[in-house]
């Protein structure tokens, strides 16, 4: 913290496990564990406590019951005693899909008691794209696919298209003793797994899943699905905040006056997940293309992205224009930002993949008052640097 870090970061939820299946470190970290790491961002003076609390995923994820109400209780006594915001994931369950109006309620109920209880709330439903892109691929494990998974992608889609591999794949099942993620899509899904498409739909009507369109056999339509956008296309399985098949309650976690926008994952789950999109997803859905509901203003938008995010970690030096603040900047032009379908890269350490998103509508991203990216493109400007957590005691860098 001295050095500048801006806070921890931990997670008890069972659902975030090594890839090994044992759960990650900090699942069962013990009171004093968590108090005493906390009192470390208390002496330094500045910093967030973050934290996957047990229960954000639900049942699904292996957590038990009410497992996040009974969080809230040593979050609260921890705020109260360091003195620093504790910042917790919020998300839709299906199990108990009304108990995040539960935990918005005890963390307001905390903040009268002086406690900062700061919900991190995602900007669209969390969960998984399937696809031939993607990890997760309901066809991967079947023996005739298998025969094929090594092709690339262009080449793969060429030999799918064939009827005779077609009709083969589809009478086939899972290989024997064939495990791991590409297992995990399967036939009861598939009322909650919708084409993304072009554009792409992160809110989705249930009637535009993969069953309710079938009128023939649901896996015939499903393969002819993905083979789509020259088999690009992915098919999104909302885990979480999707309920009720509609965005409201992200609406009103998004506009919540304690909440702040997260669970942009662009490093995690990257084989499977593209979540570091969401913020151009507030601009392009919430603020002008929703029709399901409605909008968010724009200046309300523009405040979560930038200004709110910028007070909880104490980025004293920008979030807003004005005089004397740090020239970081966008500069979008609103009727064109859209999200692209995302596609896998293999630019990872030892060429591992990776599900990017890309955008149009940015006309320049300027950093310390250089454009850095004109219309997506790198100009090869580097202002840029390590930034450093401060007390808000002394003088920002």
């Amino acid at each position: 913290m001295d050095a500048g870090a801006f806070g921890f970061s931990s997670s008890r939820t069972i659902g975030h496990r090594a890839i090994d299946g044992e759960p990650v470190p900090g699942t069962f970290a013990r009171r004093d564990e968590l108090f005493g790491i906390g009192a470390a961002l208390a002496a330094a003076g500045h910093g967030v406590f973050e934290v996957a609390e047990a229960g954000v995923g639900g049942m699904a994820a292996g957590d038990g019951a009410g497992a996040a109400v009974a969080e809230m209780a040593w979050m609260e006594e921890l705020a109260r005693a360091i003195k620093r915001p504790v910042s917790f994931l919020l998300l839709q369950n299906d199990n108990a899909p009304d108990e995040w109006r539960e935990l918005l309620a005890l963390s307001d109920a905390a903040a009268r008691r002086g406690a900062n209880l700061v919900p991190q709330v995602a900007s669209r439903p969390f969960g998984m794209l399937a696809g031939h892109q993607s990890r997760v691929n309901p066809f991967a494990a079947r023996p005739t696919y298998l025969e094929l998974a090594r092709l690339p992608l262009a080449e793969r889609v060429h030999a799918l298209r064939d009827p005779d591999v077609r009709a083969r794949i589809l009478a086939e099942r899972a290989a024997k003793g064939a495990t791991g993620i590409a297992t995990l899509l399967g036939p009861r899904m598939y009322p909650r797994l919708f084409p993304l498409g072009v554009p792409v739909d992160y809110e989705p009507t249930r009637d535009a899943s993969v069953t309710a369109i079938a009128a023939r056999d649901v896996e015939d339509v499903l393969y002819e699905l993905m083979l789509r956008h020259d088999g690009r296309e992915l098919l999104f399985f909302p885990l979480l905040n999707y309920s009720e098949f509609s965005g409201e309650p992200i609406r009103e976690m998004m506009l919540h006056p304690k909440s702040v926008l997260g669970l942009g994952d662009g490093g995690a789950h990257c084989g499977i997940i593209c979540d570091a999109s969401m913020t151009t997803y507030v601009l392009s859905h919430w603020v002008r293309d929703r029709t399901r509901g409605p909008r968010i203003p724009l200046e309300a938008a523009v405040k979560r992205l930038t200004h709110d995010t910028a007070e909880l970690y104490g980025f004293t030096d920008r979030g807003v224009v004005r005089p004397g603040m740090k020239a970081d900047l966008n500069v979008i032009d609103l009727d064109r930002v859209q999200l692209e379908l995302p596609e896998m890269a293999f630019d990872l350490p030892a060429g591992a993949p990776r599900l990017l998103q890309r955008a149009t509508g940015y006309v320049a991203t300027v950093v310390a008052g250089e454009v850095i990216l004109r219309d997506g493109e790198p100009t090869g400007a580097r202002p840029g640097k390590l930034v450093r957590s401060r007390p808000a005691a002394l003088a920002p860098l």
